[in-house]
């Protein structure tokens, strides 16, 4: 990672972050200036409680599951509106509302000193080749059939291109299919559906430096995000057909087999292995964060990152390309994928508490956030899950991750949505540095220009 000097951060960043506090300081004044000794007191007391309660539940709803996590989630709640109660009932309705001001002051503060500057997000783009034989793969079953709603295989044949639909019966080797069509002349690769998909046709079509079309009609399509696509209308990525132009972007490798988006090793890992995860993401993974906080499933791990070790990590993210530095769980963006370095988060919490505090942005400790050309992540046993651009896997270790700068030409429509900036997470850790002071922020490094692939 690049280092940046605290000194050179912008000083209207700094005096954002410097303006929440202060504007969290005097929400928690207002009601206090307004009550009098007495009620100073009591309303110390009450806002206290209402805290140690809040933080108790938050606590609670993480480690916990069934009935006392739903009951500890309302608790969380609950507790500031009783104490908003609480105020209003001394007779403090105006304070209360001058304080609820204030916090949303500090609130618009704290983003604003946490947006990060876009920079040179933009990819390079480079003038698409004449194409003979396009051949796109199609999985009718992707994204909840998208591939049929959009009427995408019609749409497509009309623009001259070869289309072969998943539809079995059984098992398809999509690997075979997109193999078959480069040795009949396929000069373009294309696929209408997920991101492991996406990824093993990506691979093959890098290996013969072919055009690769990338079709948002999987369910995530955290790819096509980061290429600027547009996610809600697939239909608008088979205008590259008719006017597009390359971008060339980086592809990881993981034991031999290529992804575009992540590998995730440990408790995510274990989520994605999960039979309910395709069906629900979200309550799985619910399901399986107190392993994450008490550190309590899943063989002990061993990472290693560019000269960086790590011992017995709960969860390690691989990332083709770094997210942001908010983005422990690779659910964010990535504003370029031509930096020619993997990302790596490893969450190694030793106690709860520092599980819970990463958890929510209270702190670092536990946390290791890198750039690196290669990651090793080995364990005492002889295969380990792997969770890879959302696939449930198991693979025999020491499980190497490596990346491929500039490996991929990808073929995008010239007008497209583009990479929208990521909204800055309520980072407190990163907040506290800004306002009082810190030698320096890692950030990715600005790439290189790449050569163009075969030119």
């Amino acid at each position: 990672m690049t280092v940046i000097p605290f000194d050179d951060v912008p000083q209207t960043r700094r005096w954002w972050a410097r303006a929440a506090y202060l504007a969290i300081i005097l929400a928690a004044v207002v009601p206090l200036a307004g009550a009098g000794l007495l009620g100073t007191i009591a309303s110390l007391l009450t806002g206290a409680g209402g805290i140690v309660v809040t933080v108790a539940a938050i606590y609670w709803f993480l480690v916990s599951r069934g009935v006392l996590r739903w009951c500890a989630l309302a608790l969380a709640a609950l507790a500031p509106l009783v104490v908003i109660f609480l105020f209003i009932q001394a007779g403090l309705l105006l304070e209360v509302i001058v304080s609820l001001a204030l916090v949303s002051v500090a609130f618009a503060c704290a983003r604003a000193a946490l947006r990060e500057s876009r920079g040179d997000a933009a990819m390079a783009e480079y003038p698409a080749p004449t194409w003979q034989h396009p051949f796109l793969i199609m999985n009718p079953r992707s994204g909840g059939g998208k591939v049929v709603k959009f009427d995408l295989q019609r749409k497509a044949e009309e623009l001259g291109a070869e289309v072969a639909l998943l539809e079995g019966p059984g098992q398809v080797d999509v690997d075979a299919i997109a193999r078959q069509a480069v040795e009949r002349g396929a000069d373009l690769l294309g696929v209408a559906g997920g991101d492991g998909t996406q990824a093993l046709v990506a691979g093959i079509a890098a290996e013969h430096n072919l055009p690769f079309l990338v079709i948002s009609a999987g369910t995530r399509n955290h790819f096509a995000l980061d290429l600027g696509l547009d996610r809600e209308d697939p239909t608008g990525c088979l205008e590259a057909l008719r006017d597009g132009v390359e971008l060339h972007v980086d592809l990881g490798r993981i034991n031999g087999r290529t992804f575009v988006n992540n590998a995730s090793f440990g408790v995510y890992a274990e989520v994605v292995q999960s039979p309910e995860y395709r069906d629900d993401k979200a309550g799985t993974v619910l399901q399986m964060l107190p392993d994450l906080i008490k550190g309590a499933k899943g063989a002990r791990l061993h990472a290693e990152m560019d000269g960086t070790t790590v011992d017995g990590p709960q969860a390690v993210l691989v990332s083709n390309g770094p997210y942001g530095s908010n983005d422990l769980a690779g659910l964010g963006r990535r504003t370029r994928l031509d930096r020619g370095v993997l990302g790596a988060v490893a969450i190694s919490a030793a106690t709860t508490r520092e599980a819970v505090g990463l958890l929510r942005r209270a702190t670092k400790r536990g946390l290791i956030q890198r750039t690196a050309a290669e990651v090793t992540v080995s364990a005492e046993v002889p295969e380990i899950p792997v969770g890879v651009d959302g696939e449930a896997l198991l693979m025999a270790t020491p499980v190497r991750c490596t990346i491929e700068p500039a490996a991929l030409r990808v073929l995008v429509p010239r007008r497209r949505p583009g990479v929208l900036p990521p909204q800055p997470a309520l980072d407190l850790v990163r907040l506290r540095e800004l306002a009082w002071g810190h030698p320096s922020f890692p950030v990715p490094a600005s790439p290189p220009m790449p050569p163009r692939p075969g030119g």
